[in-house]
């Protein structure tokens, strides 16, 4: 079979190639597209290797943009695999040239708008097939898409409008390269003291099996970092009593981190357990108990309380409220799991409720569902349970940056609740799923700024003492609250926000919709954000220190831009404003990269650098026949020869990064110039010298 794909890949690959050399003749380029759409064809019939088949109809699309086969599958196969916001583009030109192909379409242009979080486009385009469902009630062919689904699509999309203008007080930051790679990385559990992350990946790197599996990815194997000195250590390979060749997944590790909870595929997918040894290794996974794992039905998540009394899990066997539920189990006098339970209505909805994690104080629930008030896909959210009353909360939204249209899920929480650990897709990944850290940066413990209702829930069989236990400290520190409020009064003034507004311009001055936003640089708290009309942004600011912001503006066929704004709250009301022209991307566009920073001497980049990365990639992917030059420069600093070398490596570590995302190689040419083209006099660091060791991209070839 391996051969098999390696033929395939072999084939996509001149196939590229030929692309390059009949780029100007229209006859060889239809069949080109059309040799590129069978080869994707055969990928798929072969293989699931769905990156590489999306990249055969994005290419066949290159060579003969009315292929309107290749068009609809390039966009349909970028909604499966990443950049589900790209899928706009080829959705359209499919409406383009024939509004008929597809009876959905423009339900599709609109899932792609609100993966880009183009809210108010994705509601234009999901009334209007609302409109056509209506007007053809009768219709009934494959490529319908129900009501019921548009109407949630359409609420999500509401919803994230109001989530994004009132964004959270969070700081989500990559936990960075000693732990995430430019593979999958995700399912992060940790114990109590913060010390210790497992978490599963799929890298070649350390992985015990070297071939790939059919989508032309490693397996799974579960990874181990520790933290030391406050800095996580390098991921190491758990090892081969944990792991095995094929796929397998961390899901919970006990407090005390002497259990870690592993899923399999065994059963069509269940729970396994591993005991740490004395020696720091692990003891081979046995499943547990019936009661745990159902016969023939999936077990993909799991947590154990603090006490280690309860555990809670998710599963689709029947008999729950729809889909994946969330269930517990309590353990019995024998220290045997009891016959688990359905959660109830109150957490599981008719759509699917995953993800599970107890918090440390034994009542507080994260879990993710792709019902309830969300943005799209799976949301985090939250609910309490009040042992004296027998109910859980109603749960509440964690709210946007920390949920976003795609799926969320799989978050835990530190013994504190002021930070936790998820995976997800965003603009400063290594890869495809990265783990991050939430920090709250507010009073109070992650999910608590809405106010929570109870609702009727069916009694957990919870440790009466433990019950007790939790309750007298809850007492007692609220007693606690009351004294230090009572004998603390500080009269602060009250600061206004910071509005800022954004004008977006092309090169004729004309207002043109963009990608904008705005976060801060320190701890990457995003600000507030509305639209008042094409391209006029306006942001909120409600910081109480003084920050930098960088807005970060993008748009298909210009040149993105990155800028810096200082924010100064006060206690007077403040409006800064900023237009910015975007520049077409033409032959001869020159651009710096000032927001790539490389290590001292060396080629390897720092943490803060992914976010432009990833923009450059993204300008590229959206503009496959385009070229760019990389540049690297330095300033006077040190031997010439070495500068040139040094200038050298860090331009082909911007390619090396840029091919490993996807990127064809012979797109990217990388030069090393080292001194030899300063922007500014070397005499002064501030005003020259660092303007000169920087990386730059030119346009030097595409349509």
């Amino acid at each position: 079979m391996y051969k098999r794909l390696r033929f395939l890949f072999f084939i996509a690959f001149f196939l590229c190639c030929t692309l390059n050399v009949f780029s100007q003749v229209s006859p060889e380029n239809k069949k080109l597209a059309e040799d590129l759409v069978l080869t994707a064809e055969e990928i798929m019939a072969a293989t699931q290797a769905m990156d590489q088949a999306r990249e055969m109809y994005v290419q066949a699309v290159e060579a003969d943009p009315t292929n309107i086969k290749a068009n609809y599958m390039a966009g349909d196969f970028h909604l499966r695999t990443v950049g589900k916001d790209r899928a706009v583009k080829y959705f359209l030109k499919v409406l383009e040239l024939d509004p008929d192909y597809r009876f959905d379409i423009t339900y599709w242009i609109g899932r792609s708008y609100q993966y880009g979080m183009n809210f108010d486009k994705a509601l234009a385009y999901y009334n209007q097939y609302q409109a056509k469902l209506i007007q053809h009630d009768g219709y009934r062919g494959r490529d319908r898409t129900e009501l019921p689904e548009v109407e949630r699509r359409i609420y999500e999309c509401e919803n994230a409008i109001e989530f994004v203008a009132n964004p959270a007080h969070y700081s989500i930051v990559n936990v960075g390269n000693a732990i995430n790679s430019e593979y999958e990385e995700y399912a992060p559990v940790l114990n109590e003291d913060e010390t210790t992350m497992i978490f599963t990946s799929r890298r070649k790197e350390g992985n015990l099996n070297q071939n790939v599996d059919r989508d032309n990815k490693p397996f799974e194997d579960i990874f181990i970092s520790k933290k030391v000195n406050g800095k996580w250590g390098s991921a190491q390979n758990i090892g081969d009593v944990v792991n095995t060749p094929y796929h397998g997944s961390s899901l919970a590790l006990s407090a005390d981190g002497n259990q870690l909870f592993l899923y399999k595929d065994d059963n069509n997918g269940d729970i396994y357990v591993s005991e740490r040894k004395d020696d720091d290794t692990w003891t081979f996974p046995h499943p547990l108990s019936e009661n745990i794992n159902s016969t023939g039905f999936k077990e993909n998540a799991v947590s154990i309380s603090p006490d280690q009394s309860i555990l809670f899990f998710a599963s689709d066997r029947p008999g729950g409220q729809g889909g994946i539920d969330i269930y517990y189990s309590t353990k019995d006098r024998n220290g045997e799991w009891a016959r688990s339970k359905n959660l109830g209505p109150v957490i599981n909805t008719s759509y699917d409720d995953d993800g599970p994690f107890i918090d440390y104080d034994g009542k507080t629930l994260y879990f993710s569902s792709q019902g309830r008030k969300g943005m799209g896909g799976y949301d985090l959210f939250k609910s309490v349970y009040d042992s004296a009353a027998n109910e859980w909360s109603e749960p509440e939204n964690l709210g946007f940056p920390i949920n976003t249209p795609d799926d969320d899920i799989y978050f835990v929480s530190t013994k504190d609740g002021k930070r936790g650990y998820y995976a997800s897709v965003r603009e400063d990944g290594l890869g495809y799923t990265d783990i991050y850290m939430v920090t709250i940066l507010q009073d109070g413990k992650i999910g608590e700024t809405v106010a929570s209702k109870k609702v009727d829930k069916e009694k957990i069989e919870e440790p009466e003492d433990n019950v007790r236990k939790i309750d007298k400290v809850e007492q007692e520190e609220t007693k606690q609250e009351q004294v230090e409020q009572k004998e603390v009064k500080e009269v602060k003034p009250q600061l206004q926000p910071v509005t800022v507004i954004v004008t977006v311009l092309d090169e004729g001055n004309q207002p043109v919709d963009a990608k904008v936003s705005l976060r801060s640089l320190s701890d990457n708290v995003v600000a507030g954000k509305s639209s008042s009309g094409t391209g006029s942004y306006h942001f909120k600011i409600t910081t109480p220190d003084a920050k930098t912001y960088r807005l970060s503006v993008e748009k298909e066929g210009y040149v993105f831009q990155n800028l810096d704004i200082a924010v100064r709250p006060s206690t007077d009301p403040q409006v800064i404003e900023r237009t910015v022209n975007l520049r077409k991307l033409r032959i001869g566009t020159r651009s710096v990269l000032r927001n790539i920073y490389f290590n001292f001497d060396k080629a390897t980049f720092k943490d803060e650098s992914y976010n432009e990365l990833n923009k450059l990639e993204n300008m590229m992917a959206q503009n496959p026949g385009m070229e760019i030059e990389i540049s690297g420069h330095t300033d006077d600093i040190g031997a010439k020869a070495y500068n040139k070398i040094l200038s050298q490596r860090r331009a082909n570590a911007v390619k090396d990064y840029l091919v490993k995302k996807g990127i064809d190689a012979r797109r990217v040419a990388a030069v090393g110039y080292g001194e030899e083209k300063p922007l500014a006099s070397n005499d002064d660091e501030k005003e020259g010298r660092e303007l000169n060791r920087r990386v730059e991209f030119k346009v030097i070839g595409g349509k």
